[in-house]
C-alpha cells in the first residue's frame, strides 16, 4: 500500500509538472492566435485568455498584400529545394569524410569545423555572391546553405557509429561509393537525417535577409519570399498606424495584431512538419552527439 502510494504522488508531481511545462510551451503560440483575432483596443487593453471583440481584419488586411500568393509559393520552393539540397550535400561529404581510407581525413574534417569560426564578413560574401551571378537569382536562396559544418558533424558521428562491417560486406558484394550511399547509408542513416530535415526547413522557412540584401534588383515587388515581404507590410503599416492615430482616425488593424496574424501564419506550417520528425528526432540527435 506504502509502494502505491509513493507511486500515485510521484505519478501526480509528475503530471503536475509536465502539464506546466507543456502550458509554458503551447501558451506563447496561443497568445498570439486570441490577440490575431481581437480588435485593436481590446489587444491594448490586453487579450490572455480568449480573443475579445472578436475580428478578422488582421487576416484580410493580411490577404490584400500583393503577391502574396507568389510569395508563399517562393517560401514553399526554397524550404522544399533547399531542405533537400542541404540533407544531400551534407550527407554525402560526411559519408566521405566517413571514410577510414580518406587521404588527409583529419586535415578536411578540421578545414570544415574552422568555418563554423572563421569567416571573411559580409562584404567579401556580398562581392562574392555578386561575381559568381547568384544576385537576384533563386538559387541565392539555397545554395549558399547547401553545405553546412555543423550538419556534416552531426552525420559524420554518426555514420561512424554504424558497424563498419555492414559496409565492408557492401564493398566485397560489389557495390561502390555512391551505391552504398544510397543502399545503406541512407537508409541506416534516417534518424540523423530527419534532424537535419527539420533544422533546414526551419531556417529555409524563416530567412528572410537573403532576400534583403540580394533580390533588391527585381522589378516586381511581388517576387519575394514570405517573410520578406510579410516583414516590409508590417514596417509600412506601422507609419501608416502613426499616422492615422495622430489624425484621430479609427484604426481597424494595427500594426500589433496584424504582427500577430503575421506570426501565426508563418508558424503553423513548420509547426506541422515536427509530428513526422519527431520519432526520429531525439535518437538522431542524441546519436550524432554522443560519439566524437
Amino acid at each position: 500500500m506504502k509502494k502505491k502510494n509513493k507511486i500515485t504522488i510521484a505519478g501526480t508531481i509528475n503530471t503536475v509538472l509536465l502539464g506546466l511545462i507543456t502550458f509554458i510551451c503551447v501558451y506563447p503560440l496561443w497568445y498570439i492566435f486570441i490577440n490575431s483575432f481581437s480588435s485593436p483596443g481590446a489587444v491594448n487593453l490586453g487579450v490572455y485568455l480568449l480573443p475579445k471583440e472578436f475580428t478578422t481584419e488582421a487576416y484580410t488586411e493580411m490577404l490584400q498584400i500583393p503577391g502574396l500568393k507568389s510569395s508563399i509559393w517562393i517560401a514553399f520552393a526554397r524550404t522544399i529545394f533547399g531542405t533537400l539540397l542541404t540533407c544531400f550535400f551534407c550527407s554525402f561529404a560526411a559519408y566521405i569524410l566517413a571514410n577510414r581510407d580518406l587521404p588527409c581525413k583529419k586535415f578536411l574534417y578540421r578545414f570544415f569545423i574552422v568555418t563554423m569560426y572563421v569567416n571573411a564578413g559580409f562584404i567579401p560574401y556580398y562581392l562574392l555572391i555578386s561575381n559568381i551571378g547568384l544576385k537576384n537569382n533563386f538559387l541565392v536562396y539555397i545554395l549558399p546553405s547547401a553545405v553546412q559544418a555543423y550538419f556534416i558533424i552531426l552525420v559524420k558521428t554518426y555514420i561512424e557509429s554504424i558497424p563498419g562491417e555492414l559496409i565492408e560486406s557492401a564493398e566485397i558484394d560489389g557495390a561502390g561509393l555512391v551505391k552504398i550511399y544510397f543502399k545503406l547509408i541512407i537508409p541506416l542513416a534516417k534518424p540523423i537525417l530527419a534532424c537535419i530535415i527539420v533544422f533546414a526547413a526551419v531556417n529555409q522557412w524563416n530567412a528572410w535577409a537573403d532576400d534583403m540584401y540580394f533580390m533588391q534588383g527585381r522589378k516586381s515587388a511581388t517576387l519575394h519570399c514570405l517573410q520578406y515581404l510579410l516583414y516590409t507590410k508590417l514596417q509600412s503599416n506601422v507609419v501608416s498606424s502613426t499616422a492615422g492615430a495622430a489624425a484621430g482616425a479609427a484604426i481597424k488593424v494595427s500594426s500589433t495584431t496584424l504582427r500577430m496574424a503575421m506570426s501565426f501564419i508563418t508558424v503553423v506550417p513548420i509547426l506541422c512538419v515536427y509530428p513526422f520528425m519527431q520519432r526520429f528526432f531525439t535518437k538522431g540527435i542524441m546519436l550524432g552527439a554522443v560519439k566524437g
